[in-house]
Order: structure tokens, then C-alpha cells, then sequence
């Protein structure tokens, strides 16, 4: 694909459309070169099957889930009603987002606020996709290739969402083998509850290493997430154990965007 094709919700206000879906980019998938290579796999993919959407470009803010998980409800509040105002201002009825813990404070927490919409994550989306028959997959460089699912914390065990993941994963050909701590026994990455923005706290081992050599254990070829700060947690312990050149970590996202050669 030679050109990503993105309009803002206010290209398509100017020009009279009404998008199907907004695009919730996150402060990770817009500002980390790591994260940005998977927002630009969403959108391939999103491109891919001509699925009608937009972005908020700089008009979206932070969703405030650091700010609630760190104890600043104030923040938190004025973040979600500045974005609650500019997305109801434009209409919005349904979000798909990268990141779980952008999904888990839209889904679940700006309702109270007079925010209320649809709101799927990425790989719930591509799961869809696959399933209407819209985006079809085969295993390309990844077939046959052990894979292993480190399952987000905001899209696991806060949401109950453990299956769209793993399905979509299995349609790569792949053989996905499962960590011992998985699902609703998942073990967090260490980014959760704002820790992705402060010192580690004092103890005997980081909580990313612990769960990289969960992972590693597996000699998988791919660790694959669904979430911009488990793979940067999860890509810090893999070349902690020096294993970056036989193991890399990539979201699910971009495993379909590299099988369908997009």
C-alpha cells in the first residue's frame, strides 16, 4: 500500500460525511515511533476494507486513564468532558481503539459522564472483519511459527475479552501456545494503573521480566500483543534476556497487516 488514507472527523464535518466509525488513535499509537507502526497497521487494515473513518487528530486528548489510576478524579473528569463534548459534538456513535486502556475508560467509564457510544478494540474489529468475510488472511511468513498471547490487563481481565485475540491470531496458520499465568489468570506487563509513568517501586524483579521469561520459557518465535504498553514492556524484557534477534514482539495488528502483505 503506497498511501495511508486518514481524513479527521472535521474533513468529513466540511465535506458532509458521516463516518461509520472514529478512530481512536491514543496518546501511545500518535506520539511513540514504536506504537505509530501500529496505528499504521489499524489503518491499513482499515483501508484495506474501505471501512469508513476518522480521527480526531489534534482535537483528541488524553482519555484521563492515567490521571484515575494515579488518584487525580478532577483530571480525570475535565479531560473526559473536554473529549466527551468535541465527540458528541460531531455525532459519534461507535469507536475503535488500539489501545485497552483508552477502550476500557470509553467503554466503561464515560458513560456516567454523558459519554456514551459503541466501543470495540482492534482486534475485537479484525476478528469481525475476518469473520464477514471483509479481510482475508492467510499465514504468509508467519505460518506454522510459534506464537505466544500475552493478554492486556485492561482488555482481559477488566473486560472479559480474551477469545478475539487469539482468533484472529489462529488464523495465521500459527501454533499458539499459552503462558502458564493466561486469560483470567493473566500476569500484567508492569505499564498498568499509570505505572508506565512513574519509577518502578522497590522489589526483587521488575514486573516485565518476570512476564518476558514467562514468555521466553515458550521458545516462541513472536510474542504477540494487543496493547502499545504491554509491547513496549514485553520488547524491554525480551532484549533484557538478549533475545531480541530470535524473538519479536509485535501486536496483533500488524501480524494480519504482514500476513496480507499490506
Amino acid at each position: 500500500m503506497s498511501e495511508l488514507k486518514v481524513k479527521t472527523m472535521a474533513d468529513c464535518l466540511a465535506n458532509g460525511e458521516t463516518p461509520e466509525i472514529l478512530f481512536w488513535v491514543g496518546c501511545a499509537g500518535s506520539f511513540d515511533d514504536r506504537a505509530k507502526k501500529i496505528t499504521k497497521a489499524i489503518v491499513k487494515i482499515l483501508n484495506k476494507v474501505e471501512m469508513s473513518f476518522a480521527v480526531l487528530g489534534t482535537e483528541e486528548s488524553c482519555t484521563g486513564d492515567p490521571a484515575k489510576r494515579a488518584g487525580h478524579e478532577f483530571l480525570f473528569q475535565m479531560q473526559a468532558m473536554n473529549n466527551i463534548t468535541v465527540m458528541n459534538g460531531y455525532g459519534v456513535q461507535k469507536i475503535v481503539t488500539g489501545c485497552p486502556h483508552c477502550f476500557n475508560t470509553l467503554k466503561n467509564e464515560y458513560p456516567a459522564l454523558g459519554g456514551n457510544y459503541e466501543v470495540i478494540h482492534h482486534t475485537q474489529l479484525i476478528q469481525q472483519l475476518i469473520n464477514q468475510g471483509k479481510l482475508k488472511v492467510e499465514g504468509g511468513n508467519f505460518k506454522g511459527k510459534k506464537i505466544t498471547f500475552h493478554d492486556p490487563c485492561y482488555l482481559g481481565r477488566a473486560n472479559n475479552e480474551y477469545e478475539a485475540p487469539r482468533e484472529v491470531i489462529a488464523k495465521l496458520d500459527a501454533e499458539l501456545v499459552e503462558m502458564k499465568r493466561s486469560k483470567a489468570n493473566g500476569y500484567c506487563c508492569g505499564a498498568g494503573g499509570a505505572q508506565m509513568f512513574k519509577e518502578a517501586e522497590h522489589g526483587d524483579k521488575e514486573v516485565n521480566i518476570e512476564r518476558s521469561e514467562e514468555a521466553l520459557a515458550l521458545e516462541p518465535a513472536i510474542i504477540a500483543a494487543g496493547c502499545p504498553f504491554c509491547n513496549t514492556m514485553m520488547t524491554d524484557g525480551v532484549k533484557h534476556f538478549e533475545k531480541e534477534e530470535s524473538v519479536k514482539v509485535y501486536d496483533v495488528a500488524e501480524l494480519i497487516a504482514q500476513a496480507a502483505d499490506l
